[in-house]
């Protein structure tokens, strides 16, 4: 493929959430790399808790920076403009260009009132990535046939219109109805909008694909357009996952094989960024697994308590369930217990949230694991950072919370350039931290797991090669299931 040549970007629309859009969309993206590409990701609308700061210090959806990884890229605001981050049954965290513009609620934000202003932010969010990228690489969100939001809409659709995308729908046979999801997610579309779509993925196969080759016959005849491959239902793929639904293929138990530290992560209802941990599940001396019981904490080695977008309502919750209990418990017969972010709020003697900057006013007594207290604020901190560990190893991460901490005992978790202190070390074995990602570095592996090896050396890990070599496999996984030379023809610009 010729470099220098204009290629169409490409929109991955779903039939549904869930049908596996972002991942494919992560593996195009290192496909085109690995041909000589310039590729990069756009979602113009998120909606996630796993987010990321960008390397100037703003916040995106995971996905989009996961993607521009697999891209070779740094991210940025303009691969996912607009951010919705749940904070409440109805409610959500809008964030614009990377920062923060308030809370909405579902009624208010999908009413057509300040749409075109949203609308002209990322379609020109959109223009600056393409004068810098080809390929474009993007992504829908949900289903593209709701056609009750279709006015409203800023990410589907209307979406690939202002791009001049050509459209691949992406449909899961998993769930059953592919036929019928499929057929409905392009007759469903205005007739000038049925011709965006170029072709159809059957994502998610399990069992021998030889069995659906009929069936791939008679979806390209109804829906009128082609199949550009079936691609198998692999779980054995690492790379981050976007949002929540995520979480219920999480492993839920312990291992009972005694070479293994059981790392139990709280299952919290507003958890976010839970993809901290995802590197953990590779580690060949760790059994992670979720919980959100007492019992789920007994036979646990480390207890991690995660990110919260709610961390008051969900220290509230912990209390609710007995859980703080267990986790305290835990800590007294010898459990190391780590906290990042709103898991680090958690773990202190206080949290306090004057201004109501996660709903009324209020102040909750915390788990007097650390001792810090913590005052909620309106104000974002979003940043990149390089720490020194105890011991000098160096490890990077980044930063995304609202809230200020103050360490009152116990030892700095890390030191910031310049000598300052994060977060908070006590007795050996609870640390908490705002640093998200410090899990991608080995040197904070090897200090989390290394009282629970039963003097075991920690094993050679490496977070970083790790993630490579699953983006390239994944890439594998689509050349060998995907027409792409039928995909290169749609993205060229002569095909209308």
């Amino acid at each position: 493929m010729n470099r220098d040549r204009h290629l169409r970007p490409l929109m991955l629309g779903g039939t549904g959430s869930d049908v596996g859009k972002s991942l494919i969309a992560a593996g195009l993206c290192r496909i085109f790399r690995q041909d000589d590409l310039d590729p990069a990701p756009f979602k113009a609308q998120n909606m996630a808790l796993n987010s990321f700061a960008t390397p100037d210090g703003f916040e995106i959806g995971r996905a989009q920076a996961v993607q521009a990884e697999a891209a070779g890229i740094p991210c940025s605001t303009d691969m996912n403009p607009l951010l919705l981050k749940p904070s409440g049954t109805h409610t959500s965290q809008v964030v614009l260009n990377g920062k923060p513009i308030g809370n909405r609620n579902a009624y208010e934000y999908f009413r057509r009132e300040g749409r075109e202003e949203l609308r002209a932010e990322v379609c020109a969010a959109f223009d600056r990535l393409a004068a810098r990228y080809n390929p474009i690489v993007m992504e829908g969100a949900g289903s593209i046939a709701e056609i009750n939001l279709r006015d409203s809409d800023l990410v589907n659709i209307p979406m690939a219109r202002h791009a001049g995308a050509a459209v691949i729908l992406v449909a899961d046979i998993d769930r059953g109805g592919v036929f019928a999801s499929a057929y409905g997610s392009i007759m469903l579309q205005r007739p000038e909008d049925r011709k965006l779509i170029k072709g159809i993925i059957v994502n998610k196969f399990r069992g021998d694909m030889r069995l659906f080759e009929q069936g791939r016959r008679m979806m390209e005849e109804v829906c009128g357009v082609p199949v550009l491959g079936v691609v198998p239902y692999d779980t054995s793929i690492h790379i981050d996952e976007e949002d929540s639904v995520a979480l219920s293929a999480k492993n839920t138990q312990p291992s009972d094989n005694p070479e293994l530290v059981n790392m139990a992560v709280v299952r919290l209802p507003y958890i976010s960024n839970f993809t901290d941990f995802n590197i953990l599940e590779r580690h060949p001396q760790v059994c992670l697994y979720y919980t959100d019981t007492p019992d789920g904490l007994a036979k646990a080695d480390v207890i991690i308590l995660p990110g919260s977008k709610s961390t008051l309502s969900d220290l509230a919750w912990l209390r609710s369930r007995g859980l703080d209990r267990a986790i305290t418990d835990a800590r007294a017969r010898g459990c190391s217990v780590a906290g990042i972010c709103g898991g680090y709020q958690m773990m202190g003697l206080e949290v306090a949230d004057p201004h109501g900057v996660e709903g009324e006013p209020a102040t909750a007594p915390g788990l007097g694991l650390l001792p810090v207290r913590t005052v909620l604020s309106s104000e974002k901190v979003t940043r990149h950072v390089t720490v020194t560990l105890p011991g000098g190893a160096e490890a990077e991460g980044y930063e995304i919370h609202m809230g200020r901490t103050e360490r009152e005992g116990g030892s700095p978790f890390a030191t910031l350039p310049g000598g300052i202190s994060e977060g908070c070390r006590a007795d050996g074995r609870c640390t908490g931290t705002y640093i998200h990602g410090i899990y991608d570095n080995p040197a904070a592996i090897d200090t989390l797991i290394a009282p629970h090896l039963n003097g075991a050396s920690p094993a050679t890990f490496d977070p970083k090669g790790d993630r490579e070599r699953e983006f390239d496999r994944l890439a594998e996984i689509l050349r060998r299931h995907l027409d792409m030379a039928k995909i290169y023809e749609i993205i060229s610009t002569d095909n209308d």
